[in-house]
């Protein structure tokens, strides 16, 4: 059975960073792509950041480019998402999500994902 935990969420002040963690147990997704969502209080879960198994093909949203850096260690089978420059508009769950099958590209899209953790809470402070 696959599992994803994700730590690192916390409460931060505007302009400070942040660095999430995803750890993928019960089986190797080293050739999947990963990404990270978000889900902010009365709306829908977004895509924030992705990656295939080679980090250096990476997809951002327009909201957080420039300002996160998601990467991975596929020998330690981890995920990883560096925030910077943090807004209130930051605040949400942030979901670790993986595919079952290698894809060239991460995708977009929830159902481009058949893994999910439980999420971990970010606030940002005005």
């Amino acid at each position: 059975q696959v599992q994803l935990v994700e730590s690192g969420g916390g409460l931060v002040q505007a302009g400070d960073s942040l660095r999430l963690s995803c750890v993928v147990s019960g089986r190797t997704l080293s050739r999947s792509p990963m990404s990270w969502f978000r889900r902010a209080p009365g709306k829908e879960r977004e895509f924030v950041a992705g990656t295939t198994w080679v980090s250096a093909n990476t997809k951002y949203a327009d909201s957080v480019k420039d300002r996160f850096t998601i990467s991975r260690d596929n020998a330690k089978n981890t995920l990883d998402l560096l925030m910077s420059s943090l807004n209130p508009d930051d605040s949400a769950i942030y979901y670790c999500a993986a595919a079952r099958s290698f894809a060239t590209k991460p995708g977009r899209y929830e159902e481009d994902y058949e893994y999910w953790g439980q999420g971990t809470q970010v606030t940002v402070s005005s």
